[in-house]
């Protein structure tokens, strides 16, 4: 299929709205409440993220999408499959498909596909739901290459179609590098905690303070983020520098070998894996001045550990909006979002 980000006007007709877009979602139960910190923190702020937690978790079976007038690239997330522009909502299926027949194409082919994120329907219905909606459409359908492919959704609202903008998932090349730790961040969560951090793009400054291979880094870079990278451990910063430019990044202009604790210049946002191993554990102290650093040196702030820390923070100048767990076998992460008080 060809890629629907090349389409840039949609010439279809007065009966065209654009405005609201429909974010279809799935994940693996044990990144479920990853995906809800993520979702929320792109898409919400302030009172409305409790809203959106709530009926998050209420959310269950296939009805797992968002709708939003808010606009985000569907390569964002690894957990959101594409987004879809609405540009006809009717209360029910007939007034569809009255004013489906009112688009121009001026040529393009096009292809319906019913969105399972909506009502549950069979693979008959589906299918049947389909061919309705297609046979008023003036133009060529096309099954394999269409030039617009349009999304059908179904929900107790009404019925909405739209044009599905899907992804090239770029995170799925990135688990192919020259270095990595056992337990080193995968790089969908990667990706996912740079959402969590910096949920909007333009001018935003961020380090990573303990970098080890330049797994969250290479995700920032990949969605055009000012980021830098700093690690203690001269292996780590070796194998990151390698990752990075086997991506064709400079990584010497990018990572630097030192202490996070002697970081002086301000960023807008931070992600800290904080170190780890299965055999000891951070030293408290250690802890306390790489919290309140990352407090002195970062407006906003992703922290990952293996350990409880809520109770340190307040002390540290950190607020905590938000949390989440991630558990893999045994091995639980907790992801903190925290803002500088």
């Amino acid at each position: 299929m060809k890629s629907s980000f090349e389409i840039t006007d949609y010439e279809l007709g007065e009966h065209w709205r654009t405005g609201v877009c429909i974010y279809p979602y799935a994940c693996h139960e044990s990144e479920r409440d990853l995906c809800r910190l993520e979702l929320s923190s792109l898409f919400e702020t302030g009172a409305n993220r409790t809203l959106f937690s709530s009926r998050f978790e209420a959310r269950s079976g296939s009805r797992n999408y968002i709708q939003s007038l808010k606009r985000i690239d569907s390569d964002r997330s690894p957990f959101i499959s594409m987004r879809v522009d609405i540009g006809m909502q009717t209360p029910t299926l007939e007034e569809l498909l009255e004013q489906v027949g009112h688009l121009t194409l001026n040529g393009r082919s096009f292809k319906i596909m019913y969105l399972k994120c909506g009502e549950m329907r069979s693979y008959e219905e589906q299918r049947e739901m389909e061919r309705l909606v297609g046979r008023r459409i003036r133009g060529k359908a096309e099954m394999k290459s269409p030039d617009l492919l349009f999304g059908l959704l179904a929900s107790e609202e009404g019925w909405q179609l739209g044009i599905c903008r899907q992804g090239l998932r770029p995170w799925l090349s990135h688990k192919h590098k020259p270095s990595n730790y056992s337990t080193g961040l995968s790089a969908t969560v990667a990706r996912s905690l740079v959402n969590i951090a910096v949920p909007e793009l333009e001018g935003i400054k961020v380090i990573d303070p303990c970098c080890g291979m330049g797994n969250v880094m290479i995700e920032a870079l990949s969605m055009g983020i000012d980021i830098v990278g700093v690690d203690i451990n001269p292996l780590a910063v070796q194998g990151a520098r390698r990752n990075l430019s086997f991506f064709g990044h400079d990584p010497a202009a990018l990572v630097k070998l030192g202490d996070m604790n002697e970081v002086r210049e301000h960023y807008d946002a931070a992600i800290l894996d904080m170190p780890y191993n299965l055999c000891s554990v951070l030293p408290e102290g250690d802890k306390l001045r790489m919290l309140t650093r990352l407090g002195q040196i970062s407006s906003r702030a992703v922290i990952v550990t293996t350990e409880e820390i809520a109770d340190l923070l307040p002390g540290c100048g950190l607020h905590a909006i938000d949390h989440a767990s991630l558990d893999k076998g045994s091995f639980r992460r907790h992801i903190w979002l925290c803002e500088r008080k």
